[in-house]
């Protein structure tokens, strides 16, 4: 499955910018949360507190401290002001303060890694140097799982977890022909099917929200 994303991800970028009127490229930072969500699943054996999970989990988006949270993505335009392109963004979810008793460490955050190919359209001159654009995505999470149940093994690695999808809504200023900066609302969603250490296994589904500001370069 990832392979054949892989292969699909490449044929569209190879299509997308040997058919682009322009290309940009985009770096933003800002400010991630991400609401609640219901964890469940099974814990291996011999920890602390077995049996099945199912707990409602407050997370924290932390969004300066290290690693930061940040984006990066490559927008292929073609004429009638529409493009595709592929975005990655490094978000992050921390369980909070009601963490469960079940874990010691319960973490997304180098990172929470969302990869998608994005449709875009942008109305260039329609509020003078403004440009409104909007987006959307589907993709994959590829996050650094980082969990300890308690009295059990540390879950250490990246993962491909499953299903994720993307939509974006903001505006650039055009500083010169090349260069714009641009401030956007963003919305990831995410379906996370986790392996942990040591055997057992965690879902949950991870929403987030982002304010962002970026600079871009197009060529």
């Amino acid at each position: 499955m990832s392979r054949l994303l892989l292969a699909s991800t490449a044929l569209t970028v190879c299509l997308a910018s040997a058919a682009a009127a322009e290309t940009e490229l985009s770096l933003y930072g800002g400010w991630q949360t991400s609401p609640h969500s219901r964890l469940t699943g099974t814990l291996p054996a011999g920890v602390t507190y077995p049996g099945p999970v199912s707990q409602s989990i407050g997370w924290d988006g932390k969004s300066f401290s290290m690693p930061p949270y940040y984006g990066a993505r490559v927008t292929f335009w073609q004429s009638g002001n529409w493009g595709w392109g592929i975005e990655l963004s490094h978000d992050k979810a921390y369980a909070g303060s009601d963490m469960s008793p079940e874990f010691t460490r319960l973490e997304f955050t180098d990172g929470h890694n969302i990869l998608t190919v994005n449709y875009m359209k942008r109305w260039p001159g329609k509020w003078d140097k403004f440009t409104p654009y909007v987006g959307a995505g589907i993709g994959v999470a590829i996050p650094h799982v980082d969990i300890t149940p308690t009295g059990g093994a540390h879950t250490y690695e990246y993962q491909y977890t499953g299903p994720a999808a993307r939509l974006t809504a903001g505006a650039s200023y055009k500083l010169n022909d090349r260069w714009a900066l641009f401030g956007e609302y963003q919305f990831t969603i995410s379906d996370n099917d986790v392996t942990l250490t040591g055997g057992g296994d965690l879902h949950t589904r991870i929403i987030t929200n982002a304010l962002n500001v970026g600079v871009s370069f197009s060529f």
